[in-house]
């Protein structure tokens, strides 16, 4: 198998991962066990073992596979070499289409998105076709796309579908027990909203990415597949419109920190009703700041 391939170099660094957890002199479990595990096939799972075999990491002899060493960092293939082809297509469609200022009505041709990607025609294909169910592209006969174009109506009804959602995955994140993972994972971000703040002049190009992840942190209390998938549109559009118009970034990153934190301290302190009322109007103000900073169409 060769070595460029995600999937394996993906299941590599998850297999370097767990012989940690096993520690020094520990046994592999049997190769079907580890095909199930990681949902991959036998194949791979050998390739994976013969690469720890050469690097002196197991010893690897009929169905034994022992713990030689515990892996050190060099060991592992870099995040760049094992991210799935639709997250490097994602950032790049989205910069592409929010950030070119393009008009409704501009072809997009798979060819020319996949060169300009460099990724497969194909695989721009399946994105497109997974993409297309948001209504933001449309598939025409003749085997292009055309943009239907980011309307403030557009954003209307994403904004409308976001908060309904989001404020449902609320009431139900403030039901979970007290000693569920969630709140220490919403004490820690509180933690990283902090350093941040501390720095808001060097920092404030890392809010998006803490934004995704205090938003997400929320929907997962939800356990419902549409919202989550919904929310891989809100991320996208919304976290690309942050990089794309620059005019105020830095004080809209430093308000919407404020706010966040304003939601996290309520939640942390067990004041459910005015953690609501915050997070609510936190929503209303994206909804502000996307459509007064939108050029719309």
């Amino acid at each position: 198998m060769a070595k460029t391939n995600r999937t394996y170099k993906e299941t590599y660094n998850a297999c370097l991962d767990y012989i940690v957890a096993l520690g020094e002199g520990a046994c592999l479990p049997p190769e079907k066990e580890m095909a199930g595990k990681w949902s991959i096939s036998r194949s791979t799972v050998r390739a994976v073992l013969d690469h720890l075999s050469e690097e002196k990491i197991i010893h690897w002899k009929g169905r034994d596979k022992t713990v030689l060493r515990l892996p050190v960092k060099d060991d592992y293939f870099q995040a760049s070499e094992t991210r799935p082809t639709a997250d490097l297509i994602e950032p790049a469609f989205m910069q592409y289409i929010v950030g070119g200022d393009l008009a409704p009505g501009t072809v997009l041709r798979e060819s020319e998105l996949a060169k300009n990607f460099g990724v497969s025609a194909s695989s721009v294909r399946e994105y497109l076709i997974r993409f297309s169910r948001f209504g933001l592209i449309e598939k025409k006969p003749n085997r292009y796309w055309v943009l239907n174009g980011f309307t403030r109506d557009f954003a209307m009804e994403l904004f409308d579908v976001r908060e309904m959602f989001e404020l449902r995955a609320f009431d139900t994140f403030v039901k979970l027990p007290a000693d569920h993972a969630n709140w220490q994972k919403l004490k820690a971000l509180g933690n990283e909203h902090r350093y941040l703040q501390e720095d808001m002049d060097g920092r404030y190009m890392q809010f998006p990415r803490l934004d995704d992840r205090f938003h997400r942190l929320i929907i997962s209390a939800f356990h419902n597949r549409f919202a989550d998938d919904f929310y891989d549109l809100v991320a996208l559009i919304f976290h690309y419109h942050y990089r794309w118009n620059k005019t105020g970034e830095k004080g809209r990153n430093a308000d919407a920190v404020e706010e966040h934190l304003r939601v996290i301290d309520a939640l942390v302190s067990g004041d459910f009703d005015v953690g609501r009322i915050r997070f609510r109007e936190h929503l209303q103000t994206a909804r502000r700041t996307l459509l007064a900073s939108v050029s719309w169409d």
